[in-house]
């Protein structure tokens, strides 16, 4: 059962391959913007995903967050985050971002609960317009 104050964890390292200059974000050998983003998705959805009912999955509709700082490559980074509301399909959730020295974002993601099968039909459907 979903329930507001649930929280998630995720943790990485910061590589060659996740930064700026990776990513194309940017040219410095820092973690990327677009990362934290995936680090902040993949925290949000693996937080309740065994609460979500078999043939449904969650997709992020919508992220307002903050890069505060930069990481360099070698550090640990990891995203802490907390649902903050459920209305319906609709999830919120509050997010922070730290580094083994500082907080390195944070902000807000949204998702919304869907069906497997039907947005997939319904984004398969492009294909044959």
């Amino acid at each position: 059962m979903l329930e507001v104050g649930m929280k998630g964890h995720e943790e990485i390292t910061v590589t060659d391959e996740n930064t700026a200059a990776a990513m194309v974000s940017g040219t410095l050998p820092v973690y990327a913007t677009p990362c934290m983003i995936s680090l902040i998705e993949a925290t949000c959805w693996k937080s309740i995903a065994s609460e979500v009912e078999s043939g449904q999955s969650t997709v992020g509709t919508m992220l307002n967050v903050k890069h505060l700082a930069a990481t360099p490559v070698g550090m640990k980074v990891w995203c802490d985050s907390t649902l903050k509301e459920v209305d319906g399909r609709r999830l919120l959730f509050d997010v922070e971002v730290f580094d083994e020295c500082q907080k390195v974002g944070e902000g807000t993601h949204e998702r919304f609960i869907i069906s497997s099968d039907k947005f997939l039909a319904k984004a398969n459907a492009k294909l044959d317009r």
